[in-house]
């Protein structure tokens, strides 16, 4: 019986050593707090809008804006020309004062793909919510690639690192839209 499960054994080995497709992921966090970000721009008569540039995993350009009362976020040296630097939800938002890198070990250091982000909304009419927003950062540009409602949705976090670790690296912003999962967890386009 046992001369009999040691090729098993030896085929579960080997495929245990194998390496990972993409390295070791991990999370990091920094803080996106507003008050402590340097302001850029700041509109009072234009409905109130506001830019600030904040520092984020190992001292990467985060670029917050605030326009008709909804928030924006993107990255890096050109983040003004990203696609997420258009992007937000669509009922009235803020962000949470934290930002989660969804990090690959390369070599020694930590290469951010990917960040997730909770956003609070509030539609208008009485409803309000959270949504994780899950977002790319690639070299040439990031953007949005899923959204995951909170309500009702024990494992949202774990969805959402989910979402940036199988499709963060390969998620074309020009030509893809993003997966939004409803509360439950269901999946849906966007």
């Amino acid at each position: 019986m046992i001369r009999n499960a040691m090729p098993l054994f030896a085929a579960l080995l080997l495929l245990s050593a194998a390496p990972a497709r993409a390295g070791e992921v991990s999370s990091l966090y920094t803080s996106l707090d507003l008050d402590k970000c340097k302001l850029v721009e700041s509109n009072p008569d234009e409905g109130g809008s506001a830019v600030w540039d904040c520092k984020g995993h190992e001292g990467m350009r985060v670029r917050v804006a605030e326009g008709d009362l909804r928030f924006f976020v993107s990255y890096g040296p050109d983040a003004a020309k990203q696609t997420a630097a258009g992007q937000t939800l669509g009922p009235f938002n803020n962000i949470h004062g934290t930002l989660e890198w969804r990090v690959e070990r390369k070599g020694q250091r930590w290469a951010p793909f990917a960040t997730i982000l909770r956003y609070f909304w509030d539609s208008g009419d009485g409803r309000k919510g959270q949504t994780l927003v899950v977002t790319k950062l690639g070299p040439d540009d990031a953007c949005h690639i899923a959204h995951v409602e909170t309500a009702g949705n024990p494992r949202a976090n774990e969805m959402a690192r989910d979402a940036a670790d199988r499709h963060a690296r390969d998620f074309d912003c020009a030509a893809s839209r993003s997966m939004r999962y409803m509360p439950g967890g269901a999946q849906s386009g966007n």
